[in-house]
């Protein structure tokens, strides 16, 4: 394995852990403290972050595309009016 192939393995892992996380904040909050953790889920969403991020910078992925991250937010904002015209997004205070 070249090292480009382990760091990718790194990002696949860094993304499951994220959505590991996300996943516990739907289910259960982002304030909670799960028993035997320290952090809020939210925090622990955020320290999964910090580290999908160091695997991208250690790809040379980081090269920000400012247009392209401005369009999906606008296109995120969109789909969530949808939903909550749809009736599957309740109270849907559409994020900044």
């Amino acid at each position: 394995m070249k090292s480009q192939e382990h760091l990718l393995v790194i990002l696949a892992e860094e993304c499951a852990e994220v959505a590991k996380e996300v996943s516990k904040a739907i289910r259960f909050g982002m304030d909670e403290v799960m028993p035997g953790q320290l952090l809020t889920n939210q925090q622990r969403i955020l320290r999964e972050l910090n580290d999908l991020w160091a695997a991208v910078e250690m790809l040379n992925l980081q090269h920000i595309d400012r247009n392209a991250i401005e369009a999906k937010k606008i296109k995120v904002k969109e789909f969530m009016q949808y939903a909550e015209q749809c009736g599957t997004l309740a109270g849907g205070k559409v994020l900044p």
